[in-house]
């Protein structure tokens, strides 16, 4: 669906696409946040939830792209290769031993997620009063640091979810347990997708 979706803008002029992107990227983006949120509490529905997700969350993604490639030429593929490239380094880090998934390791992980959860929920609230916090909205050093680290974090989050398959087929989980890891896999990827696509946009925009 991401696929189609960007195809479809591609090859159109700015002043066509605009009218048409933002109430796409709104409405994709409120259907997957719902989807993902039933999901979550309702794990067994995931055999369901999980490809309608899968759709709203690639149109999404297809629109939120376009939006990007139109001022960056070339940022999908950049996007795509390195989030990709992730997937499978942390895959073969974590099937090899290299990384082991330990309660520090787990309540490390959470510690840094509720951080950057903090962060971002103080700089969307102060943005309705004129204030931009730099790490989040800004260009500079520090906005390309705290991006790198939330990369790091979205990365070692894949550990999680290939740990969370091993243990589901270890002991015998529910069949559609099958899909609700895939989900949960998919949220991993997708989290860092977008912010591979927001490092490389701030870094393009240096130039």
């Amino acid at each position: 669906s991401g696929g189609f979706t960007f195809s479809i803008f591609y090859n159109t002029t700015a002043e066509t696409v605009s009218p048409i992107l933002m109430p796409l990227l709104i409405s994709s983006g409120i259907g997957a946040f719902i989807t993902a949120l039933v999901t979550i509490f309702k794990p067994t529905l995931a055999p369901i939830t999980a490809p309608v997700y899968a759709t709203l969350e690639g149109s999404l993604l297809g629109v939120l792209t376009c939006f990007f490639d139109m001022m960056y030429p070339g940022i999908a593929t950049q996007a795509i290769m390195i989030t990709f490239s992730i997937l499978f380094s942390m895959l073969f880090l974590y099937r090899s031993g290299y990384i082991k998934v330990t309660e520090k390791f787990k309540a490390g992980l959470f510690a840094a997620i509720m951080g950057i959860l903090i962060v971002y929920m103080t700089a969307w609230i102060f943005s309705f009063f004129g204030i931009y916090i730099g790490a989040v909205y800004g260009g500079g050093l520090f906005a390309i640091g705290f991006s790198l680290f939330v990369c790091v974090i979205a990365s070692l989050f894949l550990v999680l979810d290939f740990y969370q398959i091993d243990e589901a087929v270890k002991h015998g989980a529910p069949k559609y347990m099958e899909w609700y890891c895939a989900f949960s896999l998919m949220l991993t990827i997708v989290w860092i997708y977008i912010e591979v696509l927001r490092l490389i946009a701030i870094l393009r925009g240096r130039d």
